[in-house]
């Protein structure tokens, strides 16, 4: 299965970074990542992560600069 394949099934994850990303439902989540509790086509997860990922910056970026 690709990422390529419109088809395929996602989650949605997050780092602790507060980066976003999607990944195949079917593989084990990649150490430092964490499902958000979204799932689904490419394009519903990409869709959310488009409205919750609003500051593209790190986390930690955020915070040495407020």
């Amino acid at each position: 299965m690709s990422f390529d394949n419109e088809n395929a099934r996602f989650l949605v994850v997050i780092n602790h970074e507060q980066q976003y990303s999607i990944w195949p439902e079917y593989k084990a989540i990649p150490e430092g990542w964490s499902a958000v509790g979204v799932s689904g086509d490419k394009a519903t997860c990409l869709a959310h992560i488009e409205e919750v990922w609003t500051d593209m910056r790190p986390l930690s970026l955020r915070q040495a600069m407020a």
